[in-house]
């Protein structure tokens, strides 16, 4: 098998040198890039993100990522945001900021602050894939390192009828204080509120799961 390319995407929000060094660690070649062509020619995309949501969604905009998101999944090539970098896939946040943005809107729902005796929700949880996963195959019972304020709370994504309805997307849940979304699989776009490169061999797992699915 080939040796698959992975761009993470530079858009100046975090620091992404562990996933960098993760996914190399599980066989990818991988190039730290916002060079539209690059992006739009590697075989995964992989889309961090830390701290405030609408900052991150600014810093974003300044590479057109949601463009370069749109095409790529557009024509089904795979996409994988990690921690704030699920959060901007969705409609909005709650989170303040003097300056705000509308998320991308590639799921409907908002980010809303935790409902939980203490936040932020730092540290090692367990969380719920559905049967079927592919990015949790053989990670039943794992504990993945959380570090967030906010999430989305409930998934609400209607499904059209009849014979060309779209499979429904597989979603995985964990709980601080209340449950939230840990993790989507939707065809070529997944995310998870966790930080895979940060979460040991269970991470790396999981990374490796994706790496091979591309």
């Amino acid at each position: 098998m080939s040796t698959p390319d992975v761009v993470v995407l530079d858009h100046g929000s975090g620091n992404v040198r562990s996933a960098v060094r993760a996914l190399e660690h599980v066989g990818a070649r991988v190039e730290l890039t916002a060079d539209r062509s690059r992006v739009l020619a590697a075989d995964g995309l992989l889309v961090p993100g830390v701290g405030n949501f609408h900052a991150c969604i600014a810093a974003m905009e300044s590479v057109d990522a949601a463009a370069i998101i749109d095409t790529r999944l557009a024509g089904g090539r795979p996409v994988l945001g990690i921690c704030v970098g699920m959060q901007v896939l969705f409609d909005g946040s709650d989170e303040p900021s003097a300056a705000t943005h509308d998320g991308l809107a590639q799921w409907p729902g908002r980010v809303e602050r935790l409902d939980a005796p203490v936040v932020p929700h730092m540290g090692w949880s367990t969380v719920r894939p559905p049967e079927g996963s592919v990015l949790f195959d053989g990670l039943a019972e794992e504990r993945f390192y959380f570090v967030h304020s906010y999430a989305v709370r409930r998934w609400d994504m209607p499904l059209a009828d009849g014979a060309m309805a779209r499979v429904a997307p597989l979603v995985t849940w964990a709980r601080h204080g209340e449950d939230f979304i840990a993790a989507v699989e939707n065809g070529p776009l997944t995310a998870t509120q966790f930080h895979p490169e940060k979460s040991g061999d269970a991470g790396l797992h999981l990374l490796q799961n994706w790496v091979t699915s591309l």
